[in-house]
């Protein structure tokens, strides 16, 4: 199964995922054009300089990122160094290979491959140094405990409020106590499983439901919820408590301080292999231009935790947003739609 592993499993990073790409395209571009900077004599001709270095640059750039996104696997199963290694020589074959294009077609000087592979494979080291020092960084007891607390958040007030409501139907509705109880014990279940594990869209959906059960014993008709599910795959595998942190967010600050009854809906959809969650509520005296309603602490950190979250398991694959329109608050999470996990 996938797990937040797959951001530090190996020293070499993920070359299918969308951060490292963009990081690594930003890297080397700017390195083109710190040295049109540096080897240009007048203050307009670095223009000119960086687009050609861009013009030798971009084609082994491409080429070498769709071939190590297409081995990814196979460079994993190696060992780091001997890993690193082979991407240190596809880069020297590759840079060889473009250079010798180059000059069949009479656009470059002879002489020049040596120069031209020793920079193309120095650039490459530091980029796979800088991976590697990444990925130090976030080593997996480091990211599982900082997951750990970022998970450990569901509000003590919640906790007494569902004990009390419990309470009160020991004598009046046994059963419904005894379901109460046993919502309960699920809902603090899942907040002690194993963090670093995805876990299934259908689980996520069953814990969400059960903690809104939970409230409406104690909220009434003040709650009402509307469900809007697309049929998904079985196997989607999303965050753990990626849903319920949302929908107590939107009880406690949509739903709770007002004397109103209120709504929330829960919208699920799957659009270009893209998981959109959506989970509006309404406001009490909400506007257009408000920041995220501060009626009570802790909403920005809710938010923020969530978005941490979605970094840990996605890097810069998700996204989340939020605001106010019409009166409702929207908060709206997209992340990649994995059906099933891999492991090395």
């Amino acid at each position: 199964m996938e797990s937040i592993r797959q951001n530090t499993r190996h020293l070499l990073p993920d070359w299918r995922n969308q951060g490292v790409i963009w990081r690594i395209l930003i890297s080397v571009n700017l390195l083109a054009l710190g040295a049109a900077l540096v080897g240009t004599r007048t203050p307009t001709g670095w223009l000119v300089t960086f687009m050609e270095n861009a013009a030798w640059v971009e084609p082994l750039l491409l080429a070498n990122l769709i071939f190590l996104a297409l081995a990814r696997d196979a460079l994993w199963r190696c060992p780091p160094r001997l890993g690193q290694g082979i991407v240190l020589l596809v880069v020297a074959v590759s840079a060889i290979f473009l250079q010798d294009s180059w000059r069949f077609l009479g656009l470059t000087q002879d002489g020049l491959t040596w120069r031209v592979v020793l920079l193309a494979v120095a650039c490459a080291a530091l980029l796979l140094y800088y991976f590697e020092l990444r990925a130090q960084a976030l080593l997996p007891y480091l990211a599982e405990a900082r997951l750990a607390a970022l998970n450990a958040r569901i509000r003590p007030h919640f906790l007494f409020n569902a004990l009390n409501t419990v309470i009160a139907l020991i004598r009046s509705n046994p059963r419904g106590a005894e379901n109460a109880l046993e919502s309960l014990s699920d809902l603090f279940r899942a907040l002690l499983k194993n963090t670093r594990e995805l876990t299934s869209l259908s689980a996520e959906i069953a814990l969400g439901r059960q903690y809104l059960e939970l409230e409406k014993l104690r909220l009434g008709e003040r709650l009402h919820v509307h469900w809007e599910i697309e049929v998904l795959p079985q196997d989607t595998q999303v965050p753990p408590l990626m849903l319920q942190p949302l929908l107590e967010n939107a009880v406690y600050h949509g739903i709770e301080p007002s004397a109103q009854a209120g709504e929330i809906q829960v919208r699920m959809d799957m659009k270009n292999d893209r998981l959109r969650l959506e989970v509006i509520n309404t406001l009490e005296d909400a506007n257009e231009h408000a920041e995220p309603p501060e009626v009570r602490p802790g909403n920005r950190m809710a938010l923020e935790n969530i978005r941490q979250r979605l970094a840990l398991y996605y890097d810069m694959e998700a996204t989340l947003e939020y605001g106010v329109k019409n009166g409702l608050y929207r908060v709206c999470v997209e992340c990649p739609c994995r059906t099933h996990g891999f492991s090395v």
